[in-house]
C-alpha cells in the first residue's frame, strides 16, 4: 500500500499534513469588493445600519454634526448617509445639485468623500457654505458650495475648474433634490431659474431635464444618480410628480434601479403640530396626507 501511495504521488512522500486545507491568514483572506461601493461583502453582516429593503423608517431627523432642520426642503441627514455608504467609496467626488444647506456636502465631510454642491440662491449659498465650515472635517476632504445653476447648458463648464482641483473630469455620484415643484416658493417668483417658480408642470419637467442631462454628463459611466422627490396635490388632483421625474430621467438614458418608499414622519415643520387639522382635512374631502417621499436609484450604463 506504502508503495502504491508513492507511485501515486510521483515517488515522493507527503508529509501527513500535504493532504489538509490550507487555511489563509485572516490579513491575507481576499476582500470581496464592489466596484461602486467599499464595503467588504466578505463581512456583509458587519453592515446592520444599512437598508436593503425597498422602505426606509429613518425616524427623526439626526441632530448630529452640525445638521439642523431649519430649512424648507432640507432631507434628513440619513439619506445621504445611506447612499453615499453604499453607493460610494472613500474620496469619492460628490455632486449635490440642489445643495439647500449643505447636508449631503456635511456627510461627505464625514464619511470621507469629497463634494461639491450648487445652490442658486446666493443668501442660502453663502449662510450653507457657513455652516459648512462649522463641521468638522477629520479627513481633510473638500467640500464647496458653488453658487449656479444646475439647469444652466454651461454648467459642466462652471463645475471645470472645482473638478480640475480634485484631480478630476467627472464626479462618482450625483445627488438630486429638487423642489416639489410649487409646493415651497423658494424665490416667492422672482428667479425664473427657479424650479419652483415653474407655472407649469411642463415647465417643470422640462427645466428638470436639463438639470438631469447636466448630471448624467458630469457622471462616472457605472455610477449612480439618487434622486429624492415627492408628489403634491394641485386643486384636489394628486400629482404623481416622482414618477413623472422618473420618467424624465430614463428618457436621459439613465437605467431606473430602485424605488424607495421614505417615511417622511418627523420631517415636517408643520403637520406634526396641526396633524388633527389634516387628518380632518383629509376625512372632509377624500384625500389622504402625504407621509412618503420617493429615494430614486439610477444607474449610468457604461459605454
Amino acid at each position: 500500500m506504502k508503495f502504491i501511495q508513492l507511485f501515486l504521488n510521483g515517488g515522493k512522500q507527503l508529509s501527513s499534513s500535504a493532504n489538509a486545507k490550507k487555511v489563509k491568514p485572516e490579513s491575507k483572506r481576499r476582500q470581496v469588493r464592489s466596484s461602486f461601493h467599499d464595503l467588504d461583502l466578505k463581512n456583509w453582516k458587519e453592515y446592520p445600519e444599512l437598508i436593503t429593503d425597498s422602505l426606509w423608517n429613518l425616524g427623526s431627523r439626526s441632530r448630529s454634526s452640525v445638521h439642523k432642520g431649519d430649512y424648507h426642503g432640507n432631507f434628513v441627514p440619513q439619506i445621504p448617509e445611506q447612499i453615499l455608504k453604499r453607493f460610494t467609496k472613500e474620496n469619492d467626488v460628490v455632486l449635490d445639485m440642489f445643495s439647500g444647506m449643505a447636508t449631503t456636502m456635511i456627510e461627505c465631510r464625514r464619511l470621507k468623500r469629497h463634494g461639491i454642491g450648487i445652490e442658486l440662491q446666493p443668501e442660502i449659498c453663502k449662510e450653507s457654505q457657513e455652516r459648512l465650515d462649522e463641521a468638522k472635517n477629520p479627513h481633510g476632504m473638500t467640500t464647496k458650495i458653488v453658487r449656479g445653476d444646475s439647469a444652466s447648458p454651461n454648467l459642466p463648464e462652471v463645475l471645470e475648474p472645482h473638478l480640475k482641483a480634485l484631480g478630476r473630469e467627472t464626479v462618482d455620484h450625483v445627488m438630486l433634490h429638487p423642489p416639489y415643484w410649487d409646493i415651497i416658493a423658494f424665490t416667492e417668483g422672482e428667479d425664473e431659474r427657479d424650479l419652483s417658480s415653474c407655472e407649469s408642470l411642463e415647465g417643470f419637467l422640462e427645466m428638470f431635464e436639463q438639470v438631469v442631462q447636466n448630471g448624467a454628463t458630469l457622471l462616472e459611466p457605472g455610477r449612480f444618480m439618487t434622486l429624492v422627490i415627492g408628489d403634491k396635490y394641485t386643486q384636489g388632483e394628486w400629482v404623481p410628480l416622482g414618477f413623472e421625474c422618473m420618467e424624465v430621467m430614463r428618457s436621459c438614458g439613465l437605467t431606473l434601479r430602485a424605488i424607495n418608499i421614505k417615511d417622511i414622519q418627523g420631517n415636517e415643520k408643520g403637520k406634526g403640530k396641526n396633524n388633527n387639522l389634516w387628518r380632518y382635512r383629509a376625512l372632509r374631502n377624500g384625500l389622504y396626507v402625504f407621509k412618503h417621499e420617493y429615494v430614486m436609484l439610477f444607474r449610468k450604463d457604461k459605454g
